[in-house]
């Protein structure tokens, strides 16, 4: 009821404002013209009249709408009267249903329980019956059990194991290969055979006898000064040059090139040429070694370091030439150090001064591995590079990864197909030697040398030799050889025992 004063307050408010607004220019109007008559008069009371009904109507349509709205907010609440009752008859028949609930667990916990005191019973009676015919404590019955457990999981870890060891070795191999294989193919080297002998063509047969000199004294005086050996033999227009020292021997045929197309060849012209072709190969020696060290991109080394290393361009090993071999194992030591997460820097500097032992003269002596570390240290070269160049061929133990890389990539390019080159006769003595060596030892019935020598596979008695014998066989072929063998590269040593089991179906 408040509700519908407050409409009528506003719906007179509003009349009164409506009146207001209206009223107050007709009595300013008529204010104004009270002389227009009663005319004026009528039309006045006529409007006034139509404000206060139409004022009327409007408080009506308020009074009404307000009557509506109460009425539904009236409906509204009687509605939800009606669901607040519902849900509480609702919680109260889910509260004695829960209690019906909790009253029946509990019973059933009770009964539960007495089972369990019953079962307890049963056991310890069992337990005492098994103790009495087993005449075993529970202690002494529970560690036989736990042995028996113990002993069947122990086969079991064991040959799970040696399977994993053998997955393990496996996958290790095929990353292994792989590496290697993708160094190897971008850390390539053309190869060109050397030997210890030097051609030199002559222009025409009669420079034979120009070279000899009368008496010999020409031939005489060129060996004596150049320090080779010239074989002037029936081969003709050629002359062959021999000198175990590569620098001496290009030196003699450069000098001796000169002096055939000089012209004038006596004593005196010999010494002027041989010193002038002293000056040209010590140009190409220093052209080799920048070479050598661009190409295998290892920047910072010494002039003293670079002329060294020139002087390797004219060694070779088994016809291979040293300094192209330092230059490959220095590529495939920066790869294998890449691929591996090691230092690339030292790998690779070590690869390429590896064998700069080699290119030292007498007044140096061991080892070339290790001359090559001392005269590393003595120009200031840092510890870990000469650690694995003295270590290439294990006079020193090498101790950090780098020193093996630079191992394995020595190996690696002395191996590679076509690197080196030996006669049938020094073939075919090793494999022999190796077979034979292998035969030697006790409990190996026969021996193959497999893949040009590099592999020896050693096939024994199984009555004689176990597995643990096998592979304890193998490792001492494998120090025999390394002890009593040269050989490039690595020999891989296998060990085969077959063994046949037996047995009779009655």
């Amino acid at each position: 009821m408040g509700q519908i004063f407050i409409a009528l307050g506003v719906g007179l408010a509003t009349v009164l404002t409506v009146l207001y607004v209206w009223l107050r220019p007709l009595y300013q109007q008529l204010a104004k013209a009270q002389s227009a008559g009663e005319r004026a008069e009528q039309e006045i009371d006529l409007q006034k009249n139509s404000v206060i009904l139409e004022a009327k109507e409007n408080a009506l349509k308020i009074r009404e709408q307000a009557e509506i709205e109460a009425k539904e907010k009236l409906s509204s609440l009687t509605r939800t009267e009606d669901r607040l009752n519902a849900k509480e008859e609702s919680l109260e028949q889910r509260r004695a249903h829960v209690e019906e609930r909790e009253q029946s667990l509990a019973a059933e916990l009770k009964r539960l329980s007495e089972r369990e005191q019953s079962l307890d019973g049963r056991y310890k009676a069992v337990d005492t019956e098994l103790e009495r015919i087993s005449q075993l404590t529970p202690e002494k019955a529970k560690e036989l059990y736990l042995s028996r457990i113990e002993s069947e999981f122990t086969e079991i870890g064991t040959r799970r194991a040696k399977e994993v060891e053998a997955q393990a070795v496996l996958e290790a191999e095929k990353k292994a290969k792989k590496i290697v294989l993708d160094v190897m193919q971008r850390s390539v080297v053309d190869y060109v055979t050397e030997a210890t002998l030097a051609v030199v063509e002559l222009p025409s047969e009669d420079m034979k006898g120009r070279i000899i000199g009368r008496e010999g004294r020409n031939i005489r005086a060129f060996e004596q000064v150049t320090g080779v050996d010239l074989i002037i033999d029936e081969t003709p227009e050629a002359v062959v040059i021999s000198c175990f020292d590569p620098v001496r021997r290009e030196t003699a045929r450069l000098a001796l090139m000169n002096l055939m197309v000089d012209g004038r060849i006596h004593p005196g012209r010999i010494e002027e040429l041989y010193e002038k072709a002293q000056v040209e190969v010590n140009r190409m020696i220093l052209e080799a070694g920048e070479r050598a060290v661009e190409r295998a991109n290892v920047p910072g080394l010494s002039p003293k370091v670079i002329e060294t290393m020139g002087r390797l361009r004219f060694r070779t090993s088994y016809a291979q030439n040293v300094l192209d071999h330092s230059v490959e194992v220095a590529r495939l030591a920066e790869n294998l150090a890449a691929e591996m997460g090691l230092n690339t820097e030292v790998a690779k500097r070590a690869g390429l001064l590896h064998d700069i032992g080699k290119a030292l003269g007498p007044e140096w002596e061991g080892p070339h591995a290790i001359t090559g570390m001392e005269f590393l240290k003595s120009l200031g070269e840092r510890e870990s590079v000469t650690h694995a160049v003295g270590a290439h061929h294990h006079e020193i133990e090498p101790t950090t990864a780098e020193a093996i890389l630079v191992i394995i990539a020595d190996s690696i390019s002395a191996a590679r197909p076509g690197a080196r080159r030996e006669n049938l006769e020094n073939y075919l003595k090793r494999l022999t030697s190796l077979e034979a060596l292998a035969n030697a030892f006790e409990g190996v019935e026969r021996s193959y040398a497999v893949q040009a020598g590099r592999e020896i596979r050693l096939i024994v008695k199984p009555l004689e030799v176990d597995d643990l014998g096998a592979a304890r066989l193998a490792n001492e072929v494998a120090k025999k050889i390394e002890r009593d063998l040269e050989y490039p590269g690595q020999i891989k040593v296998t060990v085969i025992r077959e063994t046949r089991i037996h047995q009779v179906a009655k």
